[in-house]
């Protein structure tokens, strides 16, 4: 795979969908596309980053995102250094940008920062010269999930222009919702979202998005379902009276997803609490591509290295 030196992202870092435009996210899919390739080959490893170092910062538990991106960077032969924040001077005190300084001192190319604040990936990223990929921040995006939701969708259905796509369950706390919503906006395709009125944003209307307080109406003629589970963690407060009660109303269970379109998708970005907002026969159904999610995760994770590797200095051709 040769680089061209017009297909390149435009800044320096992925910090956030809303920053990228629509000619970015459709060059981001169509590499991943040309790069999934790579993990049917018998060697699954490819030059592209050899000499670089990536430096995996998360601040906050992880596992398919942190596993994907340390898969997708040695795919491409980086060189990886993997921080735990429990295992750090985070916890004698160390500010995030004096532990960002210290790695700067190693001279790392990339640095994929998962953090509970919001804006902190922005924030790193003006202070150092290392592209900064961010992995989920707070509250506010998780760019790199809804490149990998759009990426699966985009190969069942071709385009993503006039899909019908619900986003349900906890939208408020949901970074991965917000992302979504930015990115499928973008490109053409109409975003609805179902929730308990406790569990939806003020601001929603205003994202161009259709509020539903029941799933059912949300549900009638879509193309795409991705139920969203509660995030306890970020709430203050329980937000529902009880998970029984929240399951009876609100989870995609088998005679829910009747409303939607027969081919209709079924997503989750996890991890999932089954038999919260999801029912184990709908997770496990034929119309649930949660698996290929995780797949097309590292593909999409490769895709941005890639890009942002050529779009700073030139490396050797995979092809």
């Amino acid at each position: 795979m040769a680089t061209d030196s017009a297909a390149r992202l435009n800044g320096k870092d992925v910090v956030g969908i809303a920053p990228l435009s629509p000619s970015e996210i459709q060059l981001i899919l169509d590499t991943a596309e040309e790069l999934l390739e790579v993990a049917r080959r018998p060697i699954k490893k490819v030059p592209t980053l050899r000499g670089m170092t990536v430096v995996n910062l998360f601040m906050e538990p992880s596992t398919r995102t942190r596993f994907s991106f340390e898969v997708a960077e040695k795919r491409l032969s980086a060189d990886t250094l993997n921080f735990s924040a429990s295992a750090s001077s985070v916890t004698k005190g160390e500010t995030l940008f004096d532990t960002a300084r210290n790695l700067m001192a190693m001279s790392p190319d990339f640095i994929v920062i998962r953090h509970p604040n919001t804006g902190a990936p922005h924030r790193l990223a003006k202070e150092v010269s290392a592209s900064i990929i961010n992995a989920g921040d707070g509250i506010n995006e998780h760019p790199t999930q809804a490149l990998l939701d759009a990426f699966t969708m985009r190969q069942r259905f071709k385009s993503l222009d006039g899909l019908k796509v619900v986003v349900a369950g906890d939208i408020r706390h949901s970074r991965v919702a917000r992302s979504n919503i930015y990115l499928l906006n973008k490109m053409g395709a109409e975003v609805r979202c179902a929730a308990p009125a406790s569990l939806l944003p003020l601001e929603l209307e205003k994202l161009g998005v259709v509020p539903h307080l029941r799933l059912e109406p949300a549900l009638e003629g879509a193309d795409v379902v991705m139920m969203l589970r509660i995030q306890q963690e970020r709430q203050g407060q329980s937000n529902i009276p009880t998970l029984r009660e929240y399951y009876d109303f609100f989870a995609l269970t088998p005679e829910r997803l009747k409303f939607a379109n027969q081919n209709a998708l079924v997503m989750h970005p996890g991890p999932m609490n089954r038999g919260v907002e999801i029912d184990s026969a709908v997770a496990d159904g034929e119309q649930s591509v949660i698996l290929e999610q995780v797949t097309n995760g590292v593909a999409i994770r490769m895709a941005i290295l890639y890009l942002l590797a050529g779009g700073r200095s030139e490396f050797p051709s995979d092809s």
